[in-house]
C-alpha cells in the first residue's frame, strides 16, 4: 500500500504559496490508517520506548493510537498554557520570533526511554524543541518519527536523535 495515495495536497493553505500535505484522507481510511500505525510500530519498536511523546496537535492523532498499539504510555507536548498543573516550559526560536512548548512536570521520570512523534517534519524546529524539552526533564530520548517528511526543508539535520519517516516529499 502506498500511503501517498491517502495524503491530499492542498494548495495555498494555510497561506498563499504553501502546499499543505493533508493526512485527513489517511485517517479516514481504516486500512490505510492501520497500515500507518503498523509501519510506525516497526520503526519505533526497536528503540524500546516506555512512553511516546506526541506534539500538539496532529501529533496526538499519530501518537495516541500508536502508544496503545505498542503497549506504551502516551504524553503530550503542548503549547504554553494548555496543560493543567505545574509544567516544564521550553522556549525556542522561530523564523520570526519565538514560541514555547510545555510538558507536565510529572509526565516523565528521569531516564525514561521516549520516542517523539508528529505528523510532519518540515524545518525541524518544533520537533527539535520537543526533544530538548524532554531532555531537560531527564528523559532518554531515543528517536523521533513522523508520517511525512518534507525533505527539501532539511529538518532532519536539526535533530540530535535518529529520525525516521514513512513518506517523503
Amino acid at each position: 500500500m502506498d500511503l501517498k495515495d491517502y495524503i491530499r495536497d492542498v494548495a495555498d493553505f494555510p497561506k498563499p504559496g504553501i502546499l499543505f500535505r493533508d493526512i485527513s484522507p489517511l485517517l479516514a481510511d481504516a486500512g490505510a490508517w492501520r497500515a500507518t500505525i503498523e509501519r510506525l510500530a516497526d520503526v519505533v519498536g526497536p528503540h524500546k520506548p516506555a512512553i511516546l511523546a506526541g506534539i500538539e496537535s496532529r501529533g496526538f492523532l499519530v501518537t495516541a493510537p500508536l502508544a496503545l498499539h505498542m503497549g506504551c504510555g502516551f504524553m503530550m507536548v503542548r503549547k504554553r498554557g494548555k496543560l493543567p498543573g505545574r509544567t516544564i516550559p521550553h522556549t525556542y526560536a522561530l523564523e520570526y520570533g519565538e514560541d514555547t512548548i510545555e510538558i507536565q512536570d510529572n509526565a516523565v521520570k528521569p531516564g525514561t526511554r521516549v520516542v517523539v512523534l508528529d505528523d510532519v517534519l518540515a524545518t525541524g524546529g518544533t520537533l527539535n524543541a520537543a526533544i530538548s524539552l524532554l531532555g531537560k526533564a531527564g528523559a532518554d530520548v531515543r528517536a523521533a518519527c513522523c508520517i511525512i517528511e518534507l525533505t527539501f526543508l532539511e529538518g532532519r539535520k536539526r535533530l540530535p536523535v535518529p529520525f525516521e519517516s514513512l513518506v517523503r516529499y
